[in-house]
């Protein structure tokens, strides 16, 4: 399967290990110093797609990440230019609960262990700032409100991002859904993550 330059340069800027330590020194008060990980799944489940497995831990209890999902990345059919990022939730998440450290817990995932998210796509648009260097942006599309169900409470999240080769920005917000207001996450501006380890190398794609 082939993909365009734009959706590979995508994926190899989210590939890798992350954290926000120089964010969370300078601003202890508002930024806990987390760590984050967008790990190649070792077998495509989707096609036409690149799938990424998601995950995130305090800097202090790398042993015990949270919020597990998949990005799916792709372009769109009618337009290959208009890039996308659906999320999918995992149905166990304790099944693949630090498979961004252990890519080994990925090996046999396939898309009946995941729950697609009705109004979780991002749109994706992108500058390109040289030959081979672009900044993207993704973000919900206007009125798109993203939901699931979690322990039997609704959960909304205000999900977006920006990538660029070595940093990655999260706008992710949860939202009280019956006020509308931000409660959680990125309420002063984005967590600023750099790039500590670089996964592309684990990316079956090509040009």
């Amino acid at each position: 399967m082939s993909f365009s330059p734009e959706l590979i340069a995508l994926a190899r800027y989210l590939a890798g290990e992350f954290d926000n330590q120089a964010q969370a020194t300078a601003e202890p008060v508002w930024y806990v110093s987390l760590r984050l990980w967008h790990r190649p799944l070792p077998t495509p489940i989707f096609n036409h797609s690149i799938t990424l497995f998601v995950e995130q831990a305090n800097a202090s209890t790398l042993d015990q990440p949270y919020r597990q999902r998949i990005m799916q990345l792709y372009s769109s059919p009618e337009s290959p230019e208009r890039l996308h990022v659906q999320y999918h939730m995992l149905k166990d998440m304790k099944a693949v609960q630090g498979g961004g450290r252990h890519v080994e817990k990925l090996r046999q995932l396939t898309p009946e262990q995941l729950e697609f998210l009705p109004g979780c796509r991002l749109d994706v648009t992108y500058q390109q700032l040289s030959a081979n260097t672009y900044h993207f942006k993704a973000n919900l599309p206007e009125n798109t409100r993203c939901c699931f169900t979690s322990q039997n409470q609704t959960i909304q999240i205000d999900l977006g991002f920006e990538a660029m080769p070595n940093d990655f920005f999260s706008y992710d917000k949860g939202i009280n859904p019956q006020t509308g207001q931000a409660t959680w996450g990125a309420l002063l501006g984005p967590f600023r993550f750099v790039k500590l380890q670089d996964f592309a190398s684990e990316l079956s794609i090509q040009p």
